[in-house]
């Protein structure tokens, strides 16, 4: 006869063991999104849904720190380097290169991408900056004025300065404007730096109009708009920025830039990763983000540059109206962050005193 305590115990085993069968195993908890933090220049621009594609695939939220033009963001974050506002930092352009590598806050990092952009872009060998984008600063000039007036457009940088273009240019001012600072270098590049002041003495006696910023110029006084200058500088850009935004649409620019050699300033902007950052891992595979084709092809229709990638394809708006310099300006970036002040204060004497 089996004993009664010993059958309990064994329905009580029985018992238990469906009880674990019929309860689910514990699922692991979701880990949540890591933030990791952008800092740029105002002018910063991407669609949400490619922002929304490098949060998706690597569980994380970008955070936007725009911080003012370029030079202001990147004061801004030298000032806070011993207690970092952001993880990566975009913007830095050619013009402001060595201020922000002299600043020691920005950590090297060899994205695989690299081997998609052209040497001429990479402008430190440590890859401390790396490349994005790029972009011609020259003058556009305005087709239907010339066309209408029987004018031929000037070609170079020289023609500004004769008598059947007074009263034609307007400039901005490179103390308070990135494309006026640009045009200014490309000058500086152009006829070096003990002959850009004559020059601008002729552009001065031949009525040069400057301004503080490239909106007012562009937008207050070309000719495109309500102005009365058919010459504005610009950006190679600018053409296919006229057909995308036209409306009602056209077919052909309405306006063109001058491209000749040395009449063109190349700016190139850089990304980074902040010193210091406690995300370096996400750090990294957003960098590569920026600089794959799904990025780089955004970039075009949203900040109106060009991508670094030479493997990212164009739209069609560029491909058909942008006009890029084939022998662009160019000034080393020691030569501009030693010379930058003096060069300013020099044409602020020479043209606006």
């Amino acid at each position: 006869m089996l004993n009664p305590k010993f059958i309990f115990i064994a329905l009580l085993a029985l018992w238990l063991a469906g009880c674990a069968a019929q309860t689910p195993a514990p699922t692991a908890t979701p880990t949540e999104p890591q933030t990791l933090t952008l800092m740029s220049h105002d002018s910063f621009t991407a669609s949400p849904e490619v922002i929304a594609a490098f949060e998706t695939a690597n569980n994380a939220k970008i955070e936007f720190l725009r911080s003012g033009d370029a030079g202001a963001a990147l004061n801004q974050a030298i000032l806070s380097k011993e207690n970092p506002l952001a993880d990566v930092f975009f913007g830095v352009d050619n013009t402001f290169f060595s201020r922000a590598i002299d600043g020691g806050i920005f950590e090297p990092y060899a994205s695989p991408l690299l081997a998609d952009v052209p040497a001429a872009l990479k402008l430190d060998s440590e890859n401390r900056l790396l490349p994005v984008d790029y972009g011609d600063v020259c003058l556009n000039y305005d087709k239907g004025w010339f066309a209408d007036k029987g004018l031929t457009p000037p070609q170079n940088l020289e023609d500004l300065t004769k008598p059947e273009y007074k009263s034609l240019t307007v400039v901005e001012n490179p103390a308070t404007s990135s494309p006026g600072l640009a045009f200014l270098l490309a000058t500086i590049a152009r006829f070096g730096p003990d002959g850009y002041l004559p020059y601008w003495q002729q552009l001065k006696a031949n009525d040069v109009l400057v301004v503080d910023g490239w909106e007012d110029a562009y937008y207050g006084q070309f000719t495109r708009y309500d102005g009365a200058r058919p010459l504005v500088v610009s950006y190679a850009s600018s053409p296919p920025a006229e057909v995308y935004f036209a409306d009602p649409p056209v077919d052909a620019a309405p306006t063109a830039s001058i491209t000749a050699d040395g009449s063109c300033f190349r700016q190139v902007e850089f990304i980074g990763i902040l010193a210091g950052t406690q995300k370096r891992a996400l750090a990294e595979k957003f960098i590569d983000f920026m600089l794959s084709p799904q990025f780089q092809e955004d970039i075009p229709l949203q900040m109106f540059v060009f991508p670094a990638n030479q493997t990212a394809k164009l739209p069609d708006v560029f491909e058909k109206y942008a006009q890029l310099a084939t022998d662009p300006a160019t000034l080393p970036p020691a030569d501009i962050a030693a010379n930058r002040e003096s060069w300013l204060n020099a044409w602020t004497e020479t043209v606006l005193r």
